[in-house]
């Protein structure tokens, strides 16, 4: 398995390329914005995306699907209590950025426990409500992609139509602070950190 991080987007929201080697098969998590970039970085490894995986809703983190999706004919695939957001600027709070879009609707809806396959990789799906209602992470072995649920030293924001502060500290708890200390924890915004330190040194979930 292989993970290409690309910063995209005027937020600076991380987009990343998971492929397995074997067969070339991909998924793209995230896809935010500066789609020309995500599709280049695809067709320079000559991969086949199969799925773009939306960690949640926001306009900074599917900005670039319906351009992906054309490019690719890849699925989009998002939680259930999400899915609203794809299809509407309002929920997506594009129109209160002064760029409001839509994208196409989701191809398959995501619940808590459900595996995503790709190639010999398998994704583990995480709902970690609190950002957003529908906010996923997603465990592969040793490395858990976030989205906004954690980040180094912090957690997503919870002032969002949708968030709830308690929600989101739940989720960690139950979710992601249950894995060992040395997952990799590849957020939505900002470098990576592991499970171990943010169990010791987030001051939001001591």
């Amino acid at each position: 398995m292989k993970i290409i991080q690309l910063e995209v987007g005027s937020l600076g929201t991380n987009c990343y390329i998971v492929y397995c080697e074997q067969t070339l098969k991909a998924g793209i998590i995230d896809p935010g914005g500066s789609a020309e970039s995500v599709i280049a970085e695809v067709n320079k490894l000559g991969l086949k995306v199969e799925y773009i995986i939306n960690t949640h809703g926001h306009a900074d983190h599917i900005a670039a699907n319906a351009a992906v999706q054309q490019a690719t004919g890849a699925k989009i695939l998002i939680h259930h209590a999400d899915a609203v957001m794809l299809t509407s600027a309002q929920h997506n709070l594009s129109m209160f950025i002064g760029n409001s879009f839509v994208c196409p609707a989701a191809d398959r809806l995501l619940n808590h426990g459900d595996t995503i396959n790709i190639g010999s990789i398998e994704l583990k799906v995480l709902h970690t409500p609190g950002h957003t209602p529908g906010g996923i992470c997603l465990l592969v072995g040793k490395i858990l992609v976030a989205g906004d649920t954690l980040f180094a030293e912090s957690i997503g924001r919870t002032d969002f139509p949708g968030g709830s502060y308690s929600q989101l500290i739940t989720s960690i708890k139950d979710h992601l602070l249950t894995l060992d200390d040395d997952v990799r924890v590849l957020p939505g915004h900002g470098p990576e950190t592991t499970i171990g330190w943010e169990r010791k040194h987030n001051p939001f979930i001591q």
